[in-house]
């Protein structure tokens, strides 16, 4: 990440699923204008798709296994602190091709109905089925919140451009 893609980055708070979808209609609506502008290193279809991955995570299983005691340990100590003041760019899983999973690319549109999909099933209270491999097992609020932090920080990457400009 440069630093003009962080400094044009979009600070984002969501407090609700809500908020989020209307986000996420949000940048498709300015996508299908060409008024969207991916401002860091993946495509828009990349970011809504990943969010999705993470989501899709708890209930499908994790693509890799639990870190070391030490990662978990730290991770746990920082959760609720994250949960509270969110998530920084930059962050990598050591060894990952890419630094993360789920960064496949794909159309806008369908990335962001996977989304939809994804958090039609946080609302409905599906429980999950597989633990965090750093954080361990946590609450569905904490899920959601996570979900919630999670999107902030990769939704900012995208800036839907009033002007039209690319």
């Amino acid at each position: 990440m440069t630093k003009q893609s962080q400094a044009e980055r979009r600070e984002l708070r969501f407090e609700t699923l809500e908020e989020l979808l209307a986000e996420v209609d949000r940048l498709v609506e300015a996508d299908r204008a060409g008024r969207l502008r991916a401002v860091g290193n993946w495509t828009a279809g990349q970011i809504l798709g990943h969010i999705a991955a993470w989501i899709e995570y708890g209930y499908d299983g994790y693509p890799m296994a639990k870190p070391p005691w030490f990662v978990r340990f730290m991770a746990r100590r920082f959760f609720k602190r994250m949960l509270r003041r969110g998530m920084q760019p930059g962050f990598s899983i050591p060894g990952v091709e890419g630094g993360t999973y789920g960064i496949d690319d794909m159309p806008t549109e369908e990335a962001a109905e996977r989304l939809k999909r994804a958090i039609a099933r946080l609302q409905a209270g599906e429980p999950a089925k597989f633990h965090s491999p750093a954080f361990g097992t946590i609450s569905e609020e904490d899920r959601i919140q996570l979900t919630l932090r999670h999107a902030e920080l990769h939704l900012g990457f995208l800036v839907p451009d009033a002007t039209g400009e690319q």
